[in-house]
């Protein structure tokens, strides 16, 4: 195993935090992980049985290979269970306060020798690793959504973090079957800095109505190739999601282009946050997403 990375602590069972079980456990690591919410740890063993079964049923991963890294997940609500892990991730909601907190009851059970992640799709990794007992040991590896298919992990150094840390974790991402990337820790790092104010625009085009929903999805398909529209893809990362990058953005680098647009914090004030509560710029509640305005 990489640089003597075994046993991985993931916090977490959101969409983030399976997707990085699921893969931890398929590359033959012991996982960890917990969240504070018994409900979420089951839907969410109940979603890496279910995508692990839709790899095998696509033939990319063995009946055998599934069952061996299912028998490596356990789960837990309480934080004793990293007490023997040499590498936790932080994957909670992107909420500065709630990452800091979570750094900070980590180091309360975690041996000394433990390196600490931080999943953060845009928050400063030298302000979260302030947080923590081990700033050196301290890194960012930004996993993207949806982990088993995506390729990249964007690798940051906070300000303290040492070269064993990140050599050791960018080895490890190559052992899991993802490419390192190296993004120096500026808010929101590459994809999102390039990614959020592409949506955040699109938001902006519908919102002066330039185009409905529809056309602005099928115009950016059609004529970029990109395989989702800008306001679907908003949806399955998540409004609330994207509203919380682009105040990261706007308050890091005070430049009035990341203003997030007035039509995405209603959605999001609205509870409309995509994908995962039904309805964001489309309604999920038929057969087939229909667009909401």
């Amino acid at each position: 195993m990489s640089s003597n990375i075994n046993k991985i602590g993931i916090v977490g069972a959101g969409q983030m935090g399976c997707g990085i079980a699921h893969v931890c456990a398929i590359a033959g690591h012991e996982v960890q992980l917990m969240d504070i919410e018994q409900d979420r740890l089951d839907s969410g063993l109940q979603s890496i049985e279910k995508n692990m079964a839709r790899q095998v049923k696509k033939e990319k991963l063995s009946q055998a290979d599934m069952d061996k890294a299912l028998k490596l997940v356990s789960a837990g609500t309480g934080y004793d269970g990293f007490k023997d892990c040499d590498l936790v991730i932080e994957a909670a909601t992107e909420n500065e306060e709630l990452k800091k907190e979570i750094v900070r009851e980590l180091c309360k059970v975690i041996p000394e020798h433990t390196i600490i992640a931080s999943n953060t799709s845009s928050i400063s990794i030298t302000r979260l690793a302030a947080q923590s007992d081990r700033p050196n040991k301290f890194v960012g590896m930004h996993f993207m959504n949806p982990v088993p298919l995506m390729e990249l992990v964007e690798l940051i150094r906070g300000i303290a973090t040492d070269e064993e840390t990140y050599s050791a974790i960018s080895e490890l991402t190559t052992q899991l079957g993802k490419s390192p990337v190296n993004a120096e820790d500026f808010p929101a790092f590459i994809v999102n800095r390039i990614l959020l104010p592409m949506i955040n625009e699109a938001v902006y085009t519908l919102y002066e109505g330039v185009g409905s929903v529809e056309a602005i999805d099928s115009a950016m398909k059609l004529g970029t190739h990109h395989p989702m529209g800008p306001l679907e893809l908003a949806d399955f990362i998540g409004l609330d999601t994207c509203l919380a990058v682009m105040n990261v953005l706007h308050e890091g680098l005070a430049d009035t282009k990341y203003r997030p647009c007035p039509l995405l914090v209603k959605y999001v004030e609205a509870g409309w946050l995509g994908r995962k509560t039904g309805r964001g710029f489309y309604d999920y509640s038929g057969d087939e997403p229909v667009p909401t305005r």
